[in-house]
């Protein structure tokens, strides 16, 4: 038998063998192929092979690296399973890890098992709601099992909030894994502008920014030290002065602050409003991201739109108010943020705006309009604010919040009969969704009134005359999804004559507003559009502006959408003449591009198609397939399927093609669809044929657009 002291300095020799210093990494498992190989799966929460990201009805998940990943969110909070990986064997001293999800030891664990022991442990970061789904970096020391076999456990038995795990690229290395901590850099703030290095999916960042020993900008951040686009912050307050940038979490060996510089410009000038998938027609954030359109409001000759923003990324945070102005509707200019959160922890939820043309507030000073707004302070409650200077700067109400609540997205309207203010609001009181009615005569003091059930977030309430007839006039109550009932308001309370009604139906449109004190007397509604630039430093669209309508039906009266006229007197640039098209079997070019233009454009096409029942009416536009079934009643925009009953024996069609979208008007707007839709790059054309049965295109007309950034 060997003695005891031999077998140590063997087993030491042994191990210092195995880690040798300083070895190449051994990447054990990055979950790029397109199952799970050798590793054996349990339960479903794991799904059939790795994530290719963010699963349905997850917050968005970011800091993996490459395409796939773990994640245990397959089917929800709810499913379980586990993961077992094939046996490896330690040859380096630490295993380096990213790892998110819930926090639950034993339940959402990833462990380390030798001799089917298991010897580590670790978890992610979540077990309350506000988390976030950022994978961060985290090893073991594993040097003590140098030579054994061993495998990875990965489970997941938790079923309620975070009951998931998400884990990606498992390393072998050497090189001691320096923990994530803070960092700071201070720069000279000789420029308008601090650019920020950012990479999607890289971990987030807490950042703050503080001038003159005190904190005031604070917000969460891609950052990376290979960044794909640099967001930007203004810092023209604190101009001329030292700035000091700190993160709370750096990867150990980052030198991503040293990226940070000043600049007298926003990251890509030069090729701003001529990115790859920019918007022509629609309105998007210069960085960032957007939803919601907030504060619609005409003042002073400018139509303001407000919109929740977050300008350090391309996904939904840090929620700002943009802003941007347009003469016509049409032409759009961004200007710098108009409200930033109070606090990393407080953010600037949606609202609305109006002009107190009376000064019922008093806040009136010099010749400007008086804008007043609300807003939701998701740490306090609904908030007001005020602007004496054209809306580009706010000052809160000392008296804030002014309502507080269970809910969010306050909606501003004079209700002139009583002479009071009256605000709408989105409440969740006794467990359930309602829309809340306050009034006030100074909007500075709000009293409650009524509720009404049903709808969900951003609510909106307007007048319309039922088919024009102004002594007919009717209101209409909605929210974000553009269900709406018709009905009646008193200036307390809203009474409904029809159930709730659909409202759009697309699969791309949410939280719409209409615009307070249009100056033709119109309801000018503009909504978010769902829509993704992959690839591009912003995120998201709006709608064009779309005048609103009430009409009568044989079902009752009913909304209707159209372009605000402004879209045609302001974009226009070439329209062929009406005419009638036949429709066979073989594919015709309707229409198509003008390449020799200066300006790239997006179009329409309108048209009336007749056809015989049996008939499919195929049109490709710009390569993306719109299919009439005139047997169904049905249009199918890019696979997505939209009611189309014919009135008069005829489809009354308007499409407008962008970007990144397409809105469609039926029957003169009784149907509004707008779809998510890019463009094939090489499709240049519009081509449509017939197929069942015979088919006429009567009126074919073509428009082409220049883009709205033209100045």
């Amino acid at each position: 038998m060997m003695p005891v002291k031999t077998v140590s300095i063997l087993s030491a020799v042994f191990a210092s063998t195995v880690l040798r210093a300083a070895s190449p990494d051994i990447v054990f498992e990055d979950f790029e192929r397109g199952d799970y190989g050798n590793w054996t799966v349990e339960g479903t929460a794991f799904g059939k092979s790795p994530a290719h990201g963010t699963l349905p009805g997850q917050m968005a998940v970011s800091g993996y690296q490459g395409k796939g990943l773990v994640n245990s969110f397959a089917g929800g909070d709810a499913s379980t399973g586990k993961l077992t990986s094939p046996e490896f064997s330690i040859e380096r001293h630490y295993l380096s890890f990213l790892i998110g999800g819930g926090g639950f030891a034993g339940e959402t664990e990833m462990r380390l098992l030798v001799d089917d022991k298991v010897v580590r442990t670790a978890v992610g970061p979540n077990t309350k709601p506000g988390g976030s789904e950022a994978l961060a970096p985290s090893s073991w020391d594993v040097s003590e099992f140098a030579g054994r076999k061993a495998r990875i456990q990965i489970i997941d038995e938790a079923t309620g909030g975070w009951g998931h795990i998400n884990v990606d690229q498992l390393v072998l290395t050497d090189t001691k894994p320096e923990p994530p901590g803070p960092a700071s850099r201070e720069l000279m703030a000789d420029q308008p502008y601090l650019l920020f290095p950012v990479k999607k999916g890289a971990p987030k960042q807490r950042v703050t920014v503080a001038a003159q020993g005190k904190t005031v900008r604070e917000f969460e951040i891609e950052l990376s030290d290979a960044p794909e686009w640099y967001a930007h912050l203004d810092v023209t307050p604190w101009q001329g002065g030292n700035v000091t940038v700190h993160a709370n979490k750096v990867p150990g060996g980052s030198k991503v602050l040293e990226l940070v510089r000043p600049s007298k410009e926003i990251w890509g000038a030069e090729q701003l409003y001529h990115e790859a998938l920019r918007p022509l027609i629609h309105f998007s954030p210069r960085r960032g991201w957007t939803n919601d359109p907030n504060g619609l409001v005409f003042a002073d000759g400018e139509y303001h739109l407000y919109f929740q923003h977050n300008p350090y990324g391309t996904e939904w945070g840090n929620m700002h108010w943009g802003h941007a102005v347009s003469p016509d509707l049409v032409h759009w200019h961004e200007l710098p943020i108009a409200l930033y959160p109070p606090r990393y922890d407080d953010m600037a939820f949606s609202g609305s705006a109006v002009v107190d043309k009376d000064n019922t507030s008093g806040w009136k000073k010099g010749d400007n309009s008086l804008l007043v707004g609300a807003f939701t302070s998701t740490a306090r409650g609904e908030c007001i604010i005020y602007s004496n200077d054209r809306g580009r700067t706010w000052t809160e109400y000392e008296g804030n919040p002014v309502v507080k609540h269970s809910g969010r997205d306050p909606r501003l309207l004079w209700y002139a009969p009583t002479n009071q203010w009256v605000m709408a609001l989105y409440d969740e009181s006794d467990k359930k969704q309602w829309i809340a009615f306050y009034t006030s005569p100074d909007l500075k003091t709000w009293t409650y009134q009524s509720r009404i059930e049903g709808f969900f977030e951003c609510p909106d309430l307007f007048e319309l005359p039922l088919d024009g007839d102004a002594t007919k006039k009717k209101w209409v109550l909605t929210a974000a999804s553009s269900e709406y009932m018709v009905g009646s308001f008193d200036g307390r309370t809203f009474t409904p004559e029809t159930p709730k009604l659909p409202g759009h139906r697309g699969n791309s449109f949410y939280a719409a507003q209409t615009y307070s004190h249009d100056p033709k007397g119109r309801v000018i509604q503009i909504g978010w559009e769902r829509s993704a630039s992959p690839g591009m430093p912003f995120n998201q669209a709006m709608s064009i502006p779309l005048e609103l309508s009430l009409r009568t039906t044989p079902e009752g009266p009913r909304l209707a959408w159209k372009p605000a006229e402004e879209m045609e007197k302001r974009l226009a640039v070439y329209s062929t003449r009406p005419k009638d098209i036949s429709l066979e079997n073989e594919r015709q070019t309707l229409g198509q591009k003008n390449d020799d233009a200066d300006e790239p454009q997006a179009l329409v096409f309108r048209t009336e198609i007749q056809c015989d029942p049996t008939t499919v009416v195929h049109f490709e536009v710009l390569g993306v397939p719109v299919v009439y079934d005139a047997g169904k009643h049905e249009l199918t925009v890019n696979k997505h399927h939209v009611p189309a009953p014919l009135m008069d024996g005829k489809l009354k069609l308007a499409l407008y093609a962008d970007r990144t979208l397409y809105e469609v008007f039926v029957n003169d707007g009784l149907i509004y669809a707008p779809v998510n839709a890019i463009p094939k790059a090489e499709a240049k054309t519009i081509d449509a044929w017939a197929e069942g049965g015979a088919a006429k295109l009567e009126n074919f007309r073509n428009e082409r657009f220049q883009s709205s950034w033209t100045k």
